[in-house]
């Protein structure tokens, strides 16, 4: 016993007590914390409330069999964050390949797309979500700072205002505050069964570069196996929540020792904090169907959902070499896409690699290769840093252009 010459034995109470997500909601524990991604954990064996901060995990696993609390836990992380965060400072990507646990949160504003139950798209989202990974990183870069706290303080201060996140202008012009994106994945298992070495891959690369760029995985599973943990995801993920498990075998792979085997079930958890060898038992709240349902009905009245579908679109396809599929054989004004990516410039009176990636659907070297064609014709000029290139036609050029050659 902490403070005491004693020994303490632990007894399980004869009835046990149901902690509500109010109790931990409420408390100045939860209610004292500046971030925006505070979730409870439920009470210590001491009673005391015990909160958590996904940016300083800033990755989590849990693990759990059938009926152990793992999927209430999910809700109550959920929760948490909604009654903490507005749609334009956390968005949400849900995978729920069992159909049953997630739905109940379709179509609030903090989702950045539809709640994914079909695991090739849940791939896809991963893969989608490493190119704005990436992005992310480079603006970081152009303007100078380390993490996504320090960028969004930096545009704030520069006077630009928070515009809709829903807004279609590209993301730097002018630069807005970057959301955070927690990216769930109900069941880990049926998706590395099915997409395996690419699901493995996104989520390494998450894993170890997006912390500063604000994504945070939080991956579950109830078979805490070798082949579904491996070895690169677990050095990935310091901090870990188990609930109880089957065997020692299973409670070693999940927290490197044993323990969990021997839980109660119902929301009893050893959580493992990031850094720390310790582990804390913890009895996690209880959230009912029907206050999630109050409160996702809560936020559809304020605002409608608006999903970023190309999330669940291929991504681009690359070969050894770099270069995109089937975008190789076209040199800037061949392309069949030139005479569009032109259009679109002259419409905007704005010219950038990522507005014709993101309008026109081109990889990043197509749509860069065309814009140095028009650069050699004289229709924009040359780059200007983290702006978008000077527009020097009319709009109405390309139809004059038109008409001569008629």
């Amino acid at each position: 016993i902490p403070g005491k010459s004693t020994v303490g034995i632990e007894v399980p109470n004869r009835k046990r007590e149901v902690i509500s997500l109010r109790e931990v909601i409420e408390s100045p524990e939860f209610q004292d914390s500046s971030s925006r991604l505070t979730f409870s954990l439920g009470k210590d064996i001491n009673g005391r409330i015990r909160v958590a901060t996904l940016d300083s995990m800033p990755h989590l696993l849990i693990a759990g069999s059938t009926g152990s609390g793992k999927s209430v836990l999910m809700n109550c992380l959920i929760m948490s964050i909604l009654y903490k965060s507005t749609p334009d400072e956390v968005r949400f990507i849900l995978v729920d390949p069992k159909r049953l646990e997630l739905g109940l949160y379709e179509d609030i504003p903090h989702l950045l797309t539809p709640v994914i139950t079909d695991l090739k798209k849940a791939s896809y989202a991963l893969r989608n979500a490493t190119l704005e990974m990436e992005r992310r990183l480079k603006l970081l870069a152009t303007e100078g700072v380390r993490n996504i706290e320090q960028y969004n303080r930096k545009v704030r201060s520069k006077g630009y205002t928070s515009l809709s996140l829903f807004d279609n202008d590209e993301p730097q012009e002018p630069p807005r505050p970057l959301p955070y994106i927690v990216i769930l994945i109900d069941e880990l298992a049926d998706l590395m069964l099915l997409e395996g070495n690419n699901v493995e891959e996104s989520i390494t690369r998450l894993a170890q570069m997006a912390r500063a760029v604000g994504i945070h995985l939080v991956l579950a599973t109830q078979r805490p196996s070798v082949d579904v943990i491996t070895g690169l995801i677990k050095a990935n993920f310091p901090a870990r929540i188990s609930f109880r498990v089957a065997t020692r075998v299973d409670s070693r792979t999940i927290l490197d020792s044993m323990g969990a085997e021997a839980l109660l079930g119902r929301g009893d958890m050893l959580y493992l904090p990031p850094g720390s060898g310790r582990m804390i038992r913890v009895h996690g709240p209880y959230v009912s169907e029907s206050e999630i349902n109050e409160v996702v009905a809560l936020w559809k009245e304020q605002s409608r959902a608006e999903y970023e579908n190309t999330y669940l679109a291929p991504p681009p396809k690359q070969d050894e070499g770099g270069e995109e599929e089937g975008e190789e054989e076209y040199q800037g004004a061949d392309d069949p896409m030139y005479e569009d990516a032109v259009r679109l410039v002259l419409e905007l009176g704005k010219a950038s690699t990522s507005t014709l990636q993101r309008r026109l659907r081109l990889g990043y070297g197509r749509a860069a290769r065309i814009l140095d064609v028009m650069e050699r014709e004289g229709i924009i000029g040359p780059p200007d840093g983290s702006h978008p290139r000077e527009v020097l036609k009319r709009p109405d050029w390309l139809a004059e252009v038109d008409n001569s050659l008629r």
